[in-house]
């Protein structure tokens, strides 16, 4: 049942149901434009964003399910907050130096050879604490969690704040922090599939992408190696906008499609332009800037149509994408990268994501 307005303003809460023995919340923002988004204490998700195309009719433009269940059975990390690392680690393992000396740990290789999204239950599959935050800029929700040592095979207890933010300059603001007690790595990513049109309301490959992005970081097959790769003159290039159809089969892939790191331009810790999406058939349009070295474009090669999402809407091959900043994948493999995602006791991670709606 809904409790009402919190004295935050804007932000409401209601009873969703109970994981691990812990009761999870609903908790539900709106701005002073009418956009409404709502979020979910289990795996901090992003469950709903309701925006207006040029015509003033809104639309949820974020996949997902209408109750809990469907996140507990089968979700794809639908608008999860994922850590503790996301993306792939090759062969579930790494070197990290603790009280002067190099270790080896092994983490669950739950992707085939290579660790995928903090493990078979990484941080998405957690009920995170929850503070509604009373906020100038608007309705604001606070979500907390402390992963302790050796979840998921990673050293040191690590506290992680996810923060959302609704602003009433029609921005989805998304803070990230975390801190460790020892020597640890850690990339946090919101995982949110988009479709400026509307969830399920058919595929993406006529939106228009542009990425602030000269180069990517190619696998071996799927799995960054070390190299970065000029994106001028392959199906990579979207530094001047182009339909994400357009070149997708030549990206090749096991599904066919994207599902690449791309290396952002500026400097790695800059808050900055990443990219920007359009759907012309609505006139939406989502303008992203964030703080982390990359951003991972994938145009959701792996939905298959077997997974029935909000009012039971199949969602088939390419009917969402994600733009995910973050540090580059399988960095503490690589030593170049490695600084990307090695967390201190002297250092606070931070990630700040801000996706702007706009009309055109």
């Amino acid at each position: 049942m809904a409790t009402g307005l919190n004295p935050g303003g804007g932000v409401s809460r209601s009873a969703w149901g109970e994981v691990d023995g812990n009761d999870v919340d609903l908790f539900t923002l709106t701005n002073s434009h009418g956009l409404t988004m709502k979020v979910s204490s289990y795996g901090a998700i992003l469950t709903n964003l309701s925006v207006p195309d040029r015509t003033g009719r809104f639309a949820d433009v974020v996949l997902g399910f209408d109750d809990l269940s469907g996140y507990l059975k089968h979700s794809p990390y639908f608008g999860a907050t994922v850590g503790r690392v996301a993306n792939r680690i090759r062969e579930a393992h790494f070197q990290l130096q603790q009280d002067g000396e190099d270790r080896q740990f092994g983490l669950v290789a739950n992707d085939g050879l290579h660790h995928l999204h903090g493990g078979r239950k990484g941080w998405d599959k957690v009920v995170w604490a929850t503070q509604p935050l009373s906020s100038p800029d608007g309705p604001a929700l606070k979500l907390t969690y402390v992963s302790p040592d050796g979840d998921e095979g990673y050293p040191g207890t690590v506290w992680a704040t996810t923060i959302y933010t609704l602003t009433n300059n029609d921005e989805l603001r998304i803070e990230m922090s975390a801190t460790a007690d020892t020597a640890t790595i850690l990339n946090m990513v919101n995982h949110s599939y988009w479709n400026l049109a509307g969830a399920g309301s058919g595929p993406i490959t006529e939106h228009e992408l542009l990425l602030h992005a000269d180069h990517y970081t190619p696998g071996d097959p799927v799995v960054p190696t070390g190299v970065e790769r000029e994106v001028t003159g392959t199906p990579f290039d979207f530094t001047t906008a182009k339909t994400v159809g357009r070149d997708l089969r030549a990206a090749g892939g096991t599904p066919i499609g994207y599902d690449h790191n791309f290396v952002i331009r500026g400097p790695a810790r800059n808050l900055r332009p990443v990219a920007r999406l359009c759907d012309p058939r609505s006139g939406r349009v989502m303008t992203l800037e964030a703080d982390q070295p990359g951003v991972q474009f994938y145009s959701g090669n792996f939905l298959d149509g077997k997974v029935a999402g909000k009012a039971s809407v199949a969602y088939a091959q390419y009917t969402g994408l994600c733009l995910e900043t973050q540090a580059f994948p399988n960095a503490i493999n690589v030593p170049a990268w490695r600084s990307q995602v090695v967390l201190t006791p002297a250092q606070t991670y931070k990630h700040t994501m801000i996706h702007r709606f706009t009309t055109a």
